[in-house]
């Protein structure tokens, strides 16, 4: 019998710093619950076509974008489970009886509990703000994670090949049907310190409104991109 569980991660250029990512993941490959990992790549120059062999992941090459990157991983996944990790989220240990526990209750999808690889109050602070904002709104980003079963997904017609927004997309697909789980992701806090948490923070509550208020995902991406170019 097949394991359930697909885990899909979309990568550009990151093959030189997956492997705290892909160490996690491998926990389910000790459970049993891991059927098959894919890699959904952007078309790196890096060496992620030797690091899939060395793993034995599936590589799929897709058009740069997260979530043409992801929806093309959901299309090559067989499993009845999917699991979408971004490529600098590490998961705590035992994620995997949590998952487990997750799947035994329905077909609802489930979110990890977000957390910095950082420490101070900004890191804490804007994670307890996702993890409240997930909650009470049903609205999880991406680095947060998502488990959801293969006939959900098709169901609300997954990830949309757009340049920004395509997890809070789905998100609002299955508002009513998001579950937290006890387990933890812990993403990368590069980009806030870069850029500055206060900035990062308010940059990505102002995307949020504009794009409930009507915007779409691209002048929301073309405009972020030409700021950063002028900062």
């Amino acid at each position: 019998m097949r394991a359930p569980l697909s885990v899909i991660i979309p990568t550009l250029e990151s093959a030189a710093s997956l492997g705290p990512t892909l160490a996690s993941v491998f926990e389910a490959v000790e459970d049993g619950l891991l059927g098959e990992l894919i890699l959904a790549d952007g078309g790196s120059s890096d060496a992620i076509a030797e690091l899939a062999e060395e793993v034995g992941a599936q590589l799929i090459i897709a058009p740069q974008g997260r979530g043409g990157q992801m929806a093309a991983g959901a299309l090559a996944a067989q499993g009845d489970w999917l699991l979408f990790l971004h490529s600098d989220t590490v998961l705590s240990n035992g994620w995997t009886a949590a998952v487990r526990a997750h799947m035994a209750r329905g077909r609802k999808a489930g979110y990890f509990q977000l957390r910095f690889d950082a420490e101070g109050f900004a890191p804490r602070f804007v994670a307890g703000w996702a993890n409240l904002r997930a909650r009470l709104f049903g609205l999880p980003y991406g680095d947060q994670g998502l488990l959801i079963s293969s006939l959900t997904y098709g169901q609300t017609g997954g990830f949309q090949d757009i340049p920004l927004m395509e997890d809070v997309a789905l998100a609002r697909a299955l508002r009513g049907n998001l579950r937290p789980l006890q387990a933890t992701a812990t993403t990368s806090a590069a980009r806030y310190q870069q850029q500055g948490w206060f900035w990062r923070g308010t940059r990505n509550l102002g995307l949020l409104a504009q794009y409930f208020l009507g915007r779409s995902p691209d002048k929301l991406a073309k405009r972020y991109q030409n700021r950063r170019q002028n900062q």
